[in-house]
């Protein structure tokens, strides 16, 4: 199997790669690749970058014959991932896709017509954007940056090669929300002028990093990617690289608010913040290897005199809201509550006017992926790259919504707690501690071109 480990060697071949795209981001097609592409057969060729938690998404979305699409690749960096991936799919699909440990020959190959990208935070933008410039689509998972600049660099990827970028925020595919946000639009509940975004969560005591040998089947190298190379530490790849540092991942805020703030953000039709304050803290087991805040307080002020107020608890799981997460949203006339169950509409009065429950299903603080919301966010995705349907989430605006979880994490890391931003972009203009953390540091080889 060819080695694409490195960044430095795949530049070059992308160099060629790339030399045959056209205005519109398509590169040059075999007679072969022709014949699958969109307009000549509308089937699409999807490979699936990440089969972790995320992976019970698209078991329904990629074998539904209506979606007429061909999984061509299951691709990680852990061997046992691939092959439980391989297996369960085997419960949904009649043929088997190939197995692949290395995410550059997925995109090297010209018969895939898009990825969804599910890999760790870290991954999320360099994996959109070296797909992107490779001619693929990409459904990219929340969140679709690990830092902002990450997020106005997928907008230029997007706009340069034009084509499809849709970020996993599922909630923005629920019908319940759809038709609540749009009714919280024409005044059902008066000016909407606040929202309290929320999670809940119960998470236990997480181990202590020691150094130790990488697993068995395991392509280290491969899993740090951008990141700065460092020793493997015991359980880092399996889900506590979140609150391990901020090599790889966003916190909980990143993981988690990102869902929430997207509601309110959409439900009061604001864009940048113009103040961020932040109250954030390490509460629980004080020794142990989380090695960020476990409880965030934030408040977000927009033009307009909006606010948006995320109430973050990873590790105590009380239930202040009615719900382990959610999206409350004030008006003038009234309130509403909407999660992923369906939406709770009040009066001004407090009194209960309308009360839709989703005939769906969607996990909630459960680890996991799947659900019906899922489903039709992924089957908007396929429709979107055939122009038969408008994106729920087009990178433009979730590359928005994960802007307040950058500088909410901004907030906390740079010590100011209160940042002052430029509301036409969000960029940070009081601190020149925080404006270092617009971007990262990148292992050499891996910076963004464009």
């Amino acid at each position: 199997m060819k080695n694409h480990n490195s960044r430095r060697s795949f530049i070059k071949k992308s160099a060629i790669a790339t030399t045959g795209i056209s205005v519109l981001g398509a590169t040059s097609f075999s007679a072969k690749s022709y014949a699958r592409i969109i307009g000549a057969n509308d089937r699409l060729n999807v490979a699936i970058i990440g089969l972790g938690r995320r992976l019970g998404a698209y078991y329904e979305p990629i074998a539904s014959k209506k979606a007429n699409v061909q999984l061509l690749y299951l691709c990680d960096v852990m061997k046992s991932q691939r092959e439980r991936a391989a297996k369960k799919f085997e419960e949904y699909i009649d043929y088997s896709p190939t197995l692949e440990n290395s995410f550059f020959n997925v995109i090297e190959d010209k018969d895939v017509d898009a990825i969804i990208n599910a890999t760790p935070d870290h991954w999320h933008a360099p994996g959109t954007w070296l797909a992107v410039e490779n001619g693929k689509h990409v459904y990219v998972e929340k969140p679709c940056s690990h830092n902002p600049k990450e997020g106005e660099l997928l907008v230029e990827y997007q706009q340069k090669y034009d084509k499809v970028i849709q970020m996993g925020n599922q909630q923005r595919s629920s019908l319940e929300s759809i038709e609540i946000i749009n009714d919280i639009h024409e005044g059902i509940i008066g000016k909407a002028y606040k929202a309290t975004a929320f999670y809940s969560n119960g998470r236990g005591e997480v181990v202590n990093q020691t150094k130790a040998p990488v697993p068995e089947g395991l392509d280290w190298e491969l899993f740090q990617g951008p990141a700065p190379r460092r020793d493997y530490t015991d359980n880092t790849w399996d889900y506590n690289w979140h609150w391990y540092g901020w090599d790889y991942g966003t916190a909980e805020t990143g993981n988690n608010a990102t869902h929430e703030l997207d509601v309110a953000r959409w439900a009061l039709q604001v864009d940048f913040p113009n103040k961020v304050l932040v109250d954030a803290g390490k509460y629980h087991w004080l020794d142990d290897g989380w090695t960020m805040y476990d409880t965030m307080d934030a408040v977000f002020k927009f033009e307009d005199n909006k606010t948006i107020q995320w109430d973050g608890k990873s590790r105590n799981a009380y239930d202040t809201y009615g719900g382990g997460r959610g999206t409350i949203i004030y008006g003038t006339d009234g309130s509403v509550f909407v999660d992923r169950g369906g939406y709770r509409l009040y009066d001004r009065k407090g009194e209960l006017v309308r009360d839709s429950k989703s005939s769906g299903s969607e996990s909630g603080t459960a680890l996991g992926g799947g659900g019906s919301m899922s489903t039709m966010h992924v089957e908007n995705f396929f429709d979107g790259i055939r122009g038969k349907a408008k994106l729920h989430s087009p990178i433009e605006e979730g590359a928005k919504s994960v802007l307040l979880c950058h500088l909410a994490n901004i907030a906390y890391r740079s010590g100011e707690h209160m940042l002052e931003c430029d509301p036409s972009n969000g960029h940070i203009t009081n601190s020149r501690t925080a404006k270092k953390l617009w971007s990262r540091e990148y292992e050499p080889g891996w910076e963004p071109k464009i």
